[in-house]
């Protein structure tokens, strides 16, 4: 996966589209922003700071606070590949918020979408 053109693709092009995803399913803007913070560990401030910085996805993840220890409870299937056995830890993380965006927009509460 080294090298994935997904990787270097920018975390300010990126972000709008999970939120129009979200909102096109009537969810919201900050639910998204939730979502990403608990993945990530940023604050909101650390995630807007991202964005306007422009970075990359692999710097994204890179420079994130804290991934979450509950993120490999995040399973299924999004764009029709099964989260949990993509190897790469990167496409891993990327997957899985493109997954916790989708439980969002089908409607799932946030408590089953953070795993509380």
């Amino acid at each position: 996966m080294a090298g994935h053109p997904v990787f270097s693709m920018s975390m300010t092009k990126v972000y709008p589209l999970l939120v129009q995803k979200a909102e096109r399913k009537g969810r919201t803007q900050s639910e998204v922003d939730e979502i990403i913070c608990w993945l990530t560990g940023y604050d909101i401030a650390g995630l807007q700071n991202q964005l306007e910085k422009g970075v990359d996805l692999t710097t994204f993840y890179a420079e994130a606070p804290c991934m979450n220890s509950n993120r490999d409870l995040i399973k299924g299937v999004v764009c029709g590949v099964r989260v949990e056995d993509v190897e790469d830890p990167l496409m891993k993380q990327i997957r899985q918020l493109d997954k916790l965006v989708d439980e969002l927009a089908k409607g799932k509460s946030m408590d089953k979408i953070l795993r509380k």
